[in-house]
């Protein structure tokens, strides 16, 4: 079932997300060559907590950390690491969420580390534009497959590929709610959006091939090829007039 939520709730959501987008300006200023991604971590726990949220992902299915940082070929849910340090030419997905009077936000974002190529600068332009591409589909009325299939085929106009076996949802109360938001699908089938759905919507790009494995430590994902992997989020409201992004950077 897909909770519509009140406008009470999606402020809540929306201070959520408030946070969680001060806890990535200040995250983006220290990943830098030599920064662990356990202090990472660290700096976004303290800030989510000075203002008044709280970790929704430390302690969701026993993981152990308050963000996902996932380096270079890791696509998502990686553990933050005192021995993980980044280099210059890595890149860094953060995945943030933020509990705020018991309504969550969710976003993510994939950063350089120093200076990167241009085949890795592109892959961050095309997963950073694919999430654009999604949210524009997010109206009511509209077809939620909508979204994915315009995710899809930006990404693999533009040469890459989209993970197939990890999704967007709906958020809320709960991390993960009803419903799925593939990246891939055909268009103008399946349900159709409401006003007050909350979604997140998050493109995962791969710059070789979609599939993906799961690391021994059980958490990280991982690309089976090796080649990079770029993630980004935003948590999005359905309004009769449109989307709104409820975690504006």
């Amino acid at each position: 079932m897909i909770e519509l939520k009140t406008p009470e709730a999606i402020e809540s959501i929306r201070r959520a997300g408030a946070i969680a987008a001060k806890a990535f300006r200040a995250a983006q200023k220290i990943a830098a060559p030599g920064m662990t991604t356990a202090g990472i971590d660290s700096l976004i726990k303290a800030i989510i907590l000075e203002n008044g949220g709280s970790c929704a992902f430390l302690g969701y299915r026993s993981f152990p950390a308050a963000t996902c940082i996932s380096v270079n070929e890791e696509v998502v849910h990686g553990i933050p690491s005192e021995n993980r340090i980044l280099e210059d030419g890595d890149i860094v997905s953060i995945d943030i969420g933020v509990d705020f009077d018991g309504y969550i936000a969710d976003s993510a974002v994939t950063y350089p580390v120093g200076k990167i190529g241009a085949r890795l600068r592109n892959l961050i332009r095309v997963a950073r534009k694919a999430l654009q591409e999604g949210i524009k589909q997010a109206y009511a009325g509209n077809f939620l497959s909508n979204i994915s299939h315009n995710i899809q085929r930006y990404v693999e106009t533009n040469g890459f590929s989209v993970v197939r076996d990890f999704a967007g949802h709906g958020v809320g109360r709960a991390i993960h709610e009803e419903p799925q938001i593939p990246n891939f699908g055909k268009p103008n089938c399946g349900i159709k959006l409401k006003e007050g759905m909350v979604l997140a919507i998050e493109p995962m790009v791969n710059m070789g091939s979609w599939e993906v494995e799961v690391m021994p430590d059980g958490w990280t994902v991982r690309t089976k090829d090796k080649l990079p992997s770029a993630h980004f989020e935003h948590t999005v409201v359905v309004l009769n007039s449109g989307p709104e992004i409820l975690t504006c950077l």
